[in-house]
């Protein structure tokens, strides 16, 4: 599989050819893009996180129901 290079970058409205990137600047493109990947992978555990508090907040209010039923 190859991997497909972007030609062009927008920054704050300036469009740049990516083959005229210094190192320097391709390098901090790298660590952002590696940052968003991050950053999403975040977002993720947050959602299944708070997917499963919800499902443990439903399971113990039921259990709380049993217990006042059984009073």
């Amino acid at each position: 599989m190859t991997e497909e290079i972007e030609k062009k970058i927008t920054i704050d409205g300036v469009e740049y050819e990516s083959e005229n990137l210094s190192e320097n600047a391709n390098a901090q493109l790298e660590s952002i893009k590696f940052v968003d990947i991050r950053l999403q992978e975040l977002n993720n555990e947050w959602n299944v996180s708070d997917t499963a508090r919800i499902g443990y907040t439903n399971a113990l209010k039921s259990e709380l129901e049993k217990i006042k039923n059984d009073e």
